[in-house]
């Protein structure tokens, strides 16, 4: 396995890892104690995480009377930084709506800038897609929903003990869902043809995309 491939591997595992770990609250007395700080750091630099995220360590070890080796941690982060900071993880950010803390170094901010936005453009077209589809799904469920009701509706005013207020009630009840019918049923074709387009627009966005998704 080439050099390139094992990095990243590696770094993919760390991410798993950083996610793990800076979803923790606290730490014990002997994690405080034997913690490798530039370990640490770099776990959530290569995880993107913002610089205060060394407080909530020495919150943490506080507790126990340590406190963080931080230029340990600060060395461990840059170096995280700058596996974080390549513009394929920009895209790879972007592409699943996370926000960016504006942690990465000068010299590669541009790159992983350029990447995150091509990234947040194709989350952005891929939402409209999935939530147009939905769309449409959620009116053919409710003229379904309203087939169903305006049947035993009419079952109940044919019922020989439904008063007359009662079928009136039902004749208007029956009246406004036929009318709600009619709007779910006109608003399909509509969403319809611009669900094409929005199927198309992400095609054509993705055919010309530099990254891999």
């Amino acid at each position: 396995m080439q050099y390139s491939t094992v990095r990243k591997l590696m770094v993919a595992g760390v991410l798993a890892i950083a996610a793990t770990v800076g979803g923790c609250a606290s730490m014990s007395k002997d994690e405080c104690l034997v913690t490798d700080w530039r370990t640490v750091g770099y776990e959530d630099g290569v995880a993107g995480y913002a610089g205060n995220q060394i407080a909530q360590h020495r919150k943490a070890c506080a507790k126990h009377g340590v406190a963080p080796d931080l230029s340990a941690y600060q060395a461990g982060r840059n170096s995280g930084l700058r596996e974080f900071c390549v513009a394929q993880n920009g895209f790879r950010v972007g592409a699943r709506g996370a926000s960016y803390n504006g942690v990465c170094p000068a010299d590669l901010e541009p790159a992983f800038l350029g990447a995150y936005e091509t990234g947040r453009e194709l989350n952005r077209l891929r939402a409209r897609v999935t939530n147009t589809a939905n769309r449409i799904d959620s009116l053919h469920n409710e003229v379904d929903n309203i087939d169903r009701d305006l049947i035993a509706t009419a079952a109940q005013i044919m019922k020989p003990d439904t008063t007359i207020e009662q079928r009136a009630q039902l004749a208007l009840d029956t009246r406004n869902m036929a009318e709600r019918r009619g709007v779910a049923r006109s608003e399909i074709p509509r969403l319809e043809g611009e669900l094409v387009l929005y199927r198309r627009d992400l095609a054509n966005f993705r055919r010309h995309l530099a990254y891999v998704e």
